[in-house]
């Protein structure tokens, strides 16, 4: 259930502190994307999480949720949804995007509550449920009627509470929605057994002492840029800037944002609760080739290292495609050229019946349960 939001921060009427990539042009001389532009290139809405719909007009007393759209809508109705990754959301794609230019197209870039330029209510209930639920009302907002769902990081939960959800609707005989005719899961949790975070990452951020150095952090860009070199998300070969170290911490500073690095670390755990609901084994058996899937790991990711394994121990391989990508956790930072290629060869929809007639018996959330 998503609790009243008891504390809002609307960035329209807040400040924020200034970084090294506020100083900076929104260009770079590298050809990067700087944080400046992507968020220009976008909007924010606001969004009603009691009712998990967009709200017309302009609420003040709502939060705002960014998002960005790349194309024309088409007149089918087809989508391609990217779903941000902890911790740097929709500006983790601003370089692959770049690669992508008008193919695959449309696509539809979103922000989720506690990420870069959408808003950080504290005391806000966290979670792959609540997150999904704003995926389904941005899906509503832009009348997508099918989409290929590509994630990064944690994502990938929620693209399997959408599958799930998609399973419960038919056994209820319910209208199901946006179809998901494709998937692209990169570098996230795919099974609840196979995570092997560092304990100085998301298992130390997620108790009290990690909430109190994030805090800390919010107002102390130089001690952030050093936690932020330590983090282990770029593989140790990798030439990490300066530039893109300001800008990292340009898009987790945003409406005093660092917080959520704590508020939000909690996702393992709410995994390990509903591991059979997002089984990903059951989901490819209930759904067979009614979609494409495809899963990206990369060879130096020290956050999910044993999830490609597990996938191609527990998963049909006449079913599901397997992508090996070099480099560290952030692939989307190290080569968005290899993403875009892949987002680019994705297969066209498929409107095949499920291979597996009888849907599975519905397995609810675990300690998410909604009114």
């Amino acid at each position: 259930m998503t609790e009243p939001i008891t504390r809002h921060q609307d960035s329209e009427r807040r400040g924020r502190i200034m970084s090294p990539a506020d100083a900076s042009p929104a260009h770079s001389a590298t050809g990067r994307v700087r944080p400046a532009t992507w968020f220009a290139g976008g909007r924010r809405r606001p969004y009603d999480p009691a009712r998990r719909t967009l709200a017309p007009g302009s609420h003040a007393g709502l939060p705002h949720v960014f998002e960005r759209v790349h194309g024309d809508p088409h007149r089918t109705g087809h989508w391609v949804s990217m779903l941000p990754g902890f911790p740097d959301g929709s500006y983790g794609w601003a370089q692959v995007d770049a690669q992508l230019h008008d193919i695959p197209s449309p696509r539809l870039y979103m922000e989720y509550l506690g990420q870069g330029d959408s808003d950080k209510p504290r005391n806000h209930a966290y979670s792959t449920i609540e997150r999904a639920d704003l995926v389904e009302a941005l899906w509503a907002a832009h009348d997508v009627t099918s989409t290929v769902a590509v994630s990064f990081d944690y994502s990938s939960l929620v693209v399997l509470e959408l599958l799930a959800r998609r399973l419960d609707r038919r056994a209820a005989g319910d209208p199901e929605g946006t179809r998901i005719s494709g998937v692209l899961l990169v570098n996230g949790g795919l099974f609840a057994d196979a995570h092997s975070h560092p304990w100085r990452t998301t298992p130390f951020m997620k108790t009290r002492l990690g909430d109190l150095a994030m805090a800390w952090n919010q107002n102390h860009p130089a001690s952030f840029a050093r936690v932020l070199r330590t983090s282990r998300m770029w593989s140790r070969g990798y030439r990490l800037s300066d530039e893109e170290i300001g800008d990292m911490y340009d898009v987790l500073a945003r409406h005093d944002g660092v917080r959520f690095l704590h508020d939000g670390a909690g996702f393992v755990d709410e995994h390990k609760r509903n591991a059979a609901r997002w089984d990903l084994a059951r989901l490819t058996a209930a759904l067979g080739n009614e979609l494409t899937w495809d899963i990206a790991g990369s060879a130096l990711d020290p956050f999910e290292p044993r999830q490609i394994r597990a996938a191609r121990q527990r998963l049909d391989p006449t079913l599901v495609r397997i992508h090996d990508l070099p480099g560290g956790h952030l692939t989307t930072s190290e080569h968005p050229n290899l993403l875009a290629n892949l987002i680019r060869a994705l297969p066209q929809p498929r409107l095949a019946r499920p291979r597996i007639g009888s849907p599975p018996h519905p397995i609810s959330t675990e300690g998410n349960q909604r009114s």
